[in-house]
């Protein structure tokens, strides 16, 4: 997957009292059926993949017992589990499989459902359903198969972040004029927006109809989408049934930035669909990283939660943090340990999101985050696991080499020995 093209348009501010009434629908939060994450949740080890035994083996061979001993730590951390297309029936038997095995372990597996129709608009993890009716299909069996055992649902990696044929804020009145950068020819261009959420809904009425199913939405990251953005693609996706968002999945943003851009989603969705709010309806005022906030200047940040200070907090009945009318989120911190890369100057394309040099595992999955917005810190993208044929823009996947690696990486989810060492090694803290 790829789905980090950052859209920098900041959020629009118009303080017009006469709109304060204006007719939008209002979002009613329906609590979540599966009791919360729990700080002693036990995470489910998932067995290692055949590419990082074959390392830790040859390492071992060779005398590098140190490096083989970052490898196995590494790959006995609990990690998610990707479910990326198949059968409905393969994808119910390999769920129930697994949700099955860490039950036996007293443990709660991370699944993620990835297998939207256009996903990754047909870039490095092209793939997924062909069409509505199969994904719903699809989803539908992947539900069935976690049955009454408890699960952590990372619900379609980009999903939200890559819409086919969408308008940013659209039905607002600050709705772009044109589409964004996603325009497949094959998806029907009056349809495929309104699709993704159909489809989204429908993901998570199904999942949530499952007792023990915690469901979390695609939020983005910190460097992509404003915050007013991501939390009106969360509203049209469903998430007021969900449990809450994800953000980070395979990147490297800092935890500290999207510790704060999470609680900004949190708070905007509260402040676009409470009944009581005096924004009820503009997701598009919520403040951002992108303003007032500079988003290449963490010292500013100070100013957009200033403004959901005068906008949110000093609304008297704002929930308190875990309440339900705050969604709360998980991180993905599998890589982001040292951060995000700054590529060097001169290349067409520098991929930063792609298998970027020089960066380490972040902080070891836990539920026990002491922030009552965040229900955990989760290894969502498997480290170790290659992003794609990254050529930063110089020629065709597949027959160019990345100059950051001297070599053609291994394709999308492939094992990447020399970065899963180098994450390893630079794993903070």
């Amino acid at each position: 997957m790829t789905g980090h093209r950052p859209l920098k348009r900041i959020a629009v501010f118009t303080f017009l009292l006469l709109l304060l009434m204006a007719a939008v629908p209002t979002l009613v939060t329906a609590d979540a059926t599966a009791p919360d994450l729990g700080p002693d949740t036990e995470l489910y080890v998932v067995p290692p993949n055949q590419g990082a035994k074959r390392q830790l083996k040859q390492l071992e061979q060779n005398g590098s017992y140190t490096a083989a001993g970052l490898i196995r730590d590494m790959i006995r951390t609990p990690q998610a589990v990707w479910f990326t297309g198949g059968k409905p029936s393969e994808v119910k038997r390999e769920v129930q499989n697994l949700v099955k095995r860490a039950a036996r372990e007293n443990a709660v597996p991370v699944l993620v459902a990835y297998n939207l129709p256009f996903r990754d608009c047909a870039q490095f993890s092209a793939g997924g359903a062909t069409n509505v009716a199969e994904y719903k299909e699809w989803i539908s069996a992947f539900a069935a198969g976690i049955g009454n055992r408890e699960a952590i649902v990372i619900l379609e990696p980009d999903g939200l972040g890559i819409i086919p044929w969408y308008k940013q804020f659209r039905g607002l009145p600050a709705e772009s004029a044109g589409y964004e950068w996603c325009q497949p020819a094959e998806a029907d261009e009056a349809t495929a927006a309104d699709d993704r959420f159909d489809m989204l809904n429908y993901a998570v009425s199904v999942l949530k109809a499952k007792p023990n199913a915690h469901v979390y939405l695609d939020g983005t990251h910190s460097s992509w989408l404003g915050s007013g953005d991501a939390a009106h693609r969360l509203y049209q996706a469903g998430v007021a049934n969900a449990d809450g968002f994800f953000l980070n999945v395979s990147n490297y943003r800092l935890t500290e930035h999207l510790e704060k851009y999470g609680t900004w989603i949190a708070k905007c969705l509260w402040f676009a669909t409470d009944p009581g709010s005096w924004g009820l309806g503009h997701f598009d005022w919520c403040a951002s990283q992108y303003y007032p906030a500079n988003p290449n200047d963490f010292s500013t940040w100070h100013l957009t939660d200033q403004w959901y200070a005068d906008n949110v907090e000093s609304q008297t009945w704002v929930p308190y943090p875990g309440d339900a009318g705050l969604k709360s989120f998980v991180i993905d911190t599998s890589r982001n340990g040292q951060g995000p890369w700054t590529p060097p100057a001169g290349y067409p394309d520098p991929q930063d999101w792609c298998n970027p040099p020089g960066r380490g595992l972040g902080r070891t999955p836990t539920t026990d985050t002491g922030n009552a917005l965040i229900d955990a810190y989760l290894w969502i993208k498997i480290p170790g696991e290659s992003d794609g044929e990254c050529t930063r823009g110089l020629g065709p996947a597949g027959t160019t080499v990345d100059p950051e690696w001297g070599i053609i990486d291994p394709a999308a989810g492939e094992w990447f020995p020399q970065m899963a060492l180098e994450l390893a090694r630079n794993a903070n803290p």
